[in-house]
């Protein structure tokens, strides 16, 4: 990747104590991010499975109450950030002014999401009562809230880059290991938000991976440059698959059942996500990229991780989608014999059958990398601004 950064040296048992007190020093809003992050994208999974398994009953489940954390921890720490740094004594220089407030760039950005995800709660406690239960993740109150998120999560993004843009030594690996985490939960985010339209029943057409190609090639680039680590991407692809597959393989174990009609499926086990994507072998053909091509003109290495990205993801998904169909994926592991209370028999997933190819398909392909070229290009101009970013 052009400008890479190798690996910081860690702190040797030798070290000078106070290199080893530094290094041990993330300041703790930074801490508070992570899981702001973690507790939002965990809660959105949890929320969602609680959808499929027992419709609504309360306002107040767990899993939204795990979601709202996520504001509520973004609004007062960051709101401290601000506040402290605008009145306070602080010598702390790496601030933007913003409206005659001071504080890191990325604290207003997590102050704002942490009140829309806020300002909708009610919104959506609104929504269901007049309208009922909606299985959509694209709602307006919905859409609002994972805003929000997505604006905590850039936030989070930028506090950590602030700092780490400024360290060295075992206090970058450490933060930049922060940053590489919060990218794969951007990662989550935006799946969540595609859910409805990348199933298991689309993964046989064209659209699907013009879907994909939009969003996930961007973060991958737009974080790997910017945190200069030799395997990035690989280990955004890594950290998501694992986060998913928790989560697979967890919620399933507790009981649950549907609370609201028409049942036509009978459930009694929390439905878990659906297996995750093969992110991992675009990414680590991407990152095998990147690490050869590091002087190549930005159009041209994005031109060919575009059709690199799509074509590794279809070869790999496309025969793993007819697995995920068959009866050897209908187990504990892979989990594709869990159905949602409101499953329709006649259905093609509770069938499992695809939808039709459709008859444009290859040029739908031939889009899909356009597209995935136009995203990484994109992800690498906002990873070079990312790597300027010090408050």
């Amino acid at each position: 990747m052009a400008d890479s950064i190798s690996l910081p040296t860690p702190v040797s048992a030798s070290a000078p104590a106070t290199t080893v007190q530094a290094a041990a020093a993330i300041p703790w809003y930074l801490w508070c991010a992570v899981f702001a992050a973690t507790s939002a994208m965990v809660g959105a999974h949890w929320d969602i499975s609680w959808h499929r398994s027992i419709g609504r009953d309360s306002f107040w489940t767990p899993a939204h109450i795990a979601i709202y954390l996520c504001g509520v921890l973004a609004g007062v720490s960051c709101g401290y950030l601000i506040l402290s740094r605008s009145f306070g004594s602080s010598s702390d220089q790496a601030t933007v002014r913003m409206w005659g407030f001071r504080a890191p760039l990325g604290a207003f950005f997590a102050s704002w999401g942490g009140v829309a995800m806020l300002t909708s709660a009610p919104f959506d406690d609104w929504w269901h009562n007049a309208y009922g239960l909606d299985v959509k993740i694209v709602s307006p109150p919905h859409v609002l809230l994972i805003g929000g998120a997505g604006m905590v999560m850039m936030g989070a993004l930028l506090l950590v880059l602030g700092q780490m843009n400024r360290a060295t030594g075992a206090d970058r690996t450490r933060l930049n290991a922060m940053f590489l985490y919060l990218g794969a939960m951007v990662i989550v985010l935006l799946l969540i938000l595609l859910m409805e339209f990348i199933g298991r029943t689309q993964m046989h057409t064209g659209i699907y991976y013009q879907r994909l190609a939009v969003a996930i090639p961007v973060v991958l680039a737009g974080v790997a440059r910017a945190s200069g680590v030799r395997w990035s991407a690989t280990i955004l692809a890594g950290i998501y698959t694992l986060f998913l597959l928790s989560l697979v393989w967890i919620l399933p174990l507790f009981p649950a059942e549907p609370k609201l009609g028409p049942v036509y499926y009978q459930v009694t086990r929390f439905v878990p996500p659906d297996f995750p994507l093969l992110l991992l072998i675009p990414a680590l053909a991407l990152d095998l990229l990147w690490q050869r091509a590091a002087h190549w003109n930005k159009w041209l290495l994005a031109a060919l991780s575009g059709v690199l990205f799509v074509s590794l993801f279809l070869a790999a998904q496309w025969p793993f989608a007819d697995f995920l169909m068959s009866p050897a994926s209908r187990n504990a592991v892979f989990g594709t014999h869990h159905f949602g209370y409101y499953t329709h028999p006649q259905s093609y997933l509770f069938n499992y059958r695809f939808l039709p190819i459709e008859a444009n398909f290859l040029a739908r392909i031939g889009w899909a990398m356009l597209f995935a070229a136009l995203s990484v290009r994109l992800g690498l101009g906002w990873g070079d601004w990312m790597r300027r970013v010090q408050r």
